[in-house]
């Protein structure tokens, strides 16, 4: 059984499907079908229950998906490690980023990483916090940066703790007012980010804690669309601090979101007891320089 085959396997799995992991893998649907098949044959077990709209992993199945990406996990730690031998005058660090937060937190690091390592080539991904988990778990990625609490698969160095904010209408009853609760906004709509984003759950855990569940105005993975639909009237929307007040923009206003415990803690995450590289333990050296976590 070949890695490239593993590979694919999970890919199907976390696209939730052959047409979506085929691009993935860079592969045409009956290729990756095929492989699927492959393995099936090979072990003499079904992986994958095919009668429903998205392929859903059998008994067999959930134990070779697991298998698949500790494997691939190991696959890409012996790489690293072999590149260290080597030195940090080259490299590399797959580093994986959400798009919430990164131009405000990590652009100077890269600035500073560079200047101090300029062989290290980083591969960057963008995706929700979710996404990033997974890959990282799978060996794709070697560190992310995610939203804090994480569960005990993870190692973690906090980055930076941020407060929310609330943006609402200029014209909104509540504009005007310099706090505001969740439960003040029961009767507002909520502009949500795409699914992924883990600032989602933190605002809707928020919201059912005071009570009601938030109606979904729309979504989007663009601060900056998300502040015009809040300004044209649409709903409110829930940003760090930091960047709502960067956002700020006429037919806006901007509060603090009185509610105790609810924050934005970015932290960088890599596979609890996984190998971390050279290049990643200077990022981590870095980014202790800059932030002070």
């Amino acid at each position: 059984m070949q890695l490239r085959t593993l590979r694919i396997f999970v890919e199907v799995v976390r696209q939730g499907g052959f047409s979506a992991a085929a691009k993935v893998v860079f592969a045409t649907q009956p290729t990756v079908s095929k492989a699927v098949q492959q393995m099936e044959d090979e072990l003499g077990v079904i992986l994958l229950d095919r009668t429903g709209h998205r392929p859903v992993l059998t008994a067999a199945g959930d134990i070779v998906f697991r298998r698949a990406q500790a494997i691939l996990a190991a696959r890409e730690d012996m790489l690293r490690e072999i590149d260290d031998l080597r030195g940090l005058r080259r490299g590399e660090l797959r580093l994986g980023l959400p798009p919430l937060g990164s131009a405000e937190l990590f652009a100077p690091l890269f600035a500073a990483y560079r200047q101090r390592y300029p062989g290290v080539e980083i591969r960057l991904v963008e995706h929700g916090a979710k996404r990033l988990e997974a890959m990282l778990l799978g060996g794709e990625m070697e560190m992310i940066a995610t939203l804090l609490p994480l569960d005990d698969a993870f190692a973690w160095q906090a980055v930076r703790r941020e407060p929310l904010a609330v943006l609402i209408p200029a014209d909104h009853p509540l504009a005007g007012r310099p706090r505001i609760g969740f439960a003040d906004l029961r009767e507002t709509p909520f502009i949500l980010f795409e699914g992924g984003f883990a600032l989602n759950a933190v605002i809707t855990a928020a919201c059912q804690r005071a009570g009601f569940t938030p109606v979904e105005a729309a979504r989007s993975a663009q601060v900056s669309f998300i502040c015009a639909l809040v300004a044209a009237g649409l709903g409110c929307a829930v940003l760090p601090r930091m960047i709502a007040e960067r956002r700020e923009q006429t037919g806006v206003h901007l509060a603090e979101l009185d509610a105790e415990g609810v924050d934005w803690h970015m932290a960088l995450a890599w596979r609890r007891g996984g190998y971390l590289s050279d290049a990643a333990r200077a990022w981590l050296t870095l980014a202790h320089g800059i932030y002070g976590a």
